[in-house]
């Protein structure tokens, strides 16, 4: 019986994809072999030594602590894509928000008052005070092209958008996927500098946090409108709300609300809508259930934020994954350990990524469990796993 913790309500739908005479899923279990969570921060928290796995239903691991699970050998698996459609549709929603003082317009409704005839004359008096710009004809860029990137691209010309994009990483896959009409900016200062949008879509880490501070916020247009659904470190606060304050930005749509914005004139800030609908959260949980399930019975590795991707058939044997660092020597280390076992292998598959790798082996007989004491003990092995054709 495999054991699943989780920190989060998940979505009946993804859970449903964990049978129950194979997997017991509860917010408290003993021994767990795998964490599943959506925006719980995992940083600080100790990990059991018996998690093999553990899978974030969204896109963002920055609420786990990925570069410590790297080292002990856990994948951390994400959801690439399975919110974009959400996330996508309340970037242009947040667009249409700042183009037409749509908040500001309903506030202002919404403090009208008297017989149908004064709020007629309200409304006409107070119109004026809300004309606003159409999306069409103005020019978009989007800072990131991957599946939310390349969505709100794409819808943005539909709306009859220019629309100019920049990605040092774009893939191939996304790259078939973006509308040809998307023109490629030659980077990131060049894409804000003729924007009249501008929308974030990168991921926070070390080389994108504060990525657009006071420096790129001077090169804007002015009056432009700055939407940030990633994640708030994307941008330095301090900036933004100097660049609100002098009228460099008309409006700064950030899904991610503090304190140093909260009543500030241009600021419309909603609570972590992105992923929120009944739609992305089943997405969302059915396809990282699924990938924990294929990683604890077969050790296949998808949509994995550390370690490579990896999918071997499985055939009728008995398998094991081992996880280590990414140095010379390993595969003939754990070869020769189970060799020297009696044991044949039938296949077997090596991929790394950065500075780690994971191999799978295929062999003809269960492996002793004096035999995986010994290849954990190899120099550089992080963890080895037993992946029996009868387990569990």
């Amino acid at each position: 019986m495999y054991k699943i913790l989780t920190y989060n309500n998940i979505s009946v739908a993804g859970l449903e994809r964990l049978p129950r005479d194979r997997y017991e899923v509860a917010s408290e279990i003993q021994h767990p072999d795998a964490i599943l969570l959506r925006s719980f921060d995992l940083n600080g928290v100790a990990i059991p030594e018996s998690v093999r796995c553990i899978g974030r239903a969204g896109a963002g691991v920055n609420n786990i602590p990925v570069d410590d699970c790297s080292r002990r050998g856990i994948p951390v698996f994400n959801t690439p894509g399975a919110n974009a459609n959400a996330v996508k549709e309340l970037v242009v929603a947040g667009m249409l928000l700042a183009a037409r003082h749509i908040c500001e317009a309903w506030d202002f409704t919404r403090s009208l008052a008297g017989d149908d005839a004064a709020i007629a004359q309200a409304v006409e008096q107070g119109k004026k005070n809300f004309a606003g710009t159409e999306l069409a004809g103005k020019t978009l860029g989007v800072l990131g092209l991957g599946a939310v990137g390349v969505g709100v691209a794409n819808a943005a010309v539909s709306l009859g958008m220019n629309v100019a994009g920049f990605d040092p990483a774009l893939t191939v896959e996304r790259a078939w996927q973006l509308s040809a009409a998307v023109s490629r900016a030659g980077g990131i200062d060049d894409l804000i500098s003729r924007a009249d949008f501008i929308s974030l879509h990168v991921p926070l880490n070390g080389e994108t946090r504060h990525m657009i501070g006071a420096a790129r916020l001077e090169s804007v247009k002015k009056g432009a409108v700055l939407l940030n659904f990633s994640r708030a470190g994307i941008v330095d606060e301090p900036s933004v709300r100097a660049a609100l304050k002098d009228g460099r930005l008309s409006a700064y749509v950030s899904d991610f609300p503090t304190a140093g914005l909260m009543g500030l004139k241009g600021a419309i800030l909603l609570p972590h809508l992105g992923a929120s609908t009944a739609e992305a959260e089943d997405n969302c949980a059915v396809m990282v259930a699924d990938q924990i399930r294929d990683f604890l019975e077969d050790g296949n590795i998808r949509n994995s934020v550390n370690y490579p991707t990896i999918e071997m058939p499985r055939c009728d044997a008995h398998r094991i994954g081992v996880a280590n660092e990414n140095v010379p020597n390993m595969v003939s280390q754990i070869s020769a350990a189970l060799g020297e076992a009696n044991l044949n292998i039938l296949e077997l598959l090596n991929k790394s990524r950065g500075e780690y790798a994971y191999t799978l082996i295929d062999l003809n007989a269960e492996v002793p469990p004096a035999v995986l004491d010994r290849i954990a003990k190899i120099r550089g092995v992080l963890s080895v796993h037993p992946l029996s054709a009868h387990e569990p």
